[in-house]
């Protein structure tokens, strides 16, 4: 399970460092072979490869009626290897889709990884609390 949050750089080329807590897992769990996807709420997925293949599957499948989400998911999706300094390079139409700039973040998010611009992410959970707890979070304590 992947967790916590990194605050990272990319380089001009579009190169981001996998922080060494996650780049031996990642090698373990996929032998370092990743997949970028955009997300609807302005990031970017990153997936372990067997994981991905394993929604993609499940995204293929879906019916016609969701074939603008298929297109989001899979129509973007780019299969990436680490480089042998544990760096993955994001392609430049999916760092323009979701504005991506030097500072990032990386969110472990259990099976997944989400990467946003730094400024972005404050922004989206600033309007995530102050929008309050959803109802599904009612019952929920620590």
């Amino acid at each position: 399970m992947y967790q916590g949050a990194s605050a990272l750089s990319m380089d001009a080329k579009g190169r981001m460092s996998i922080p060494a807590r996650h780049r031996d897992a990642l090698s373990l769990q996929s032998e370092g072979r990743v997949t970028l996807t955009k997300h609807p709420h302005g990031c970017l997925l990153l997936f372990p490869r067997p994981v991905w293949e394993q929604h993609r599957e499940q995204i293929a499948n879906w019916p016609m009626s969701a074939r603008a989400w298929q297109r989001i998911f899979l129509g973007s999706a780019c299969d990436v290897d680490m480089d042998s300094a544990g760096r993955i390079l994001i392609s430049p139409e999916l760092r323009t889709a979701v504005a991506l700039s030097r500072d990032v973040m990386l969110l472990g998010m259990g099976s997944h990884f989400e990467i946003w611009d730094a400024a972005k992410l404050e922004e989206s959970e600033a309007q995530a609390i102050a929008g309050g707890l959803p109802d599904v979070l009612n019952d929920f304590s620590f």
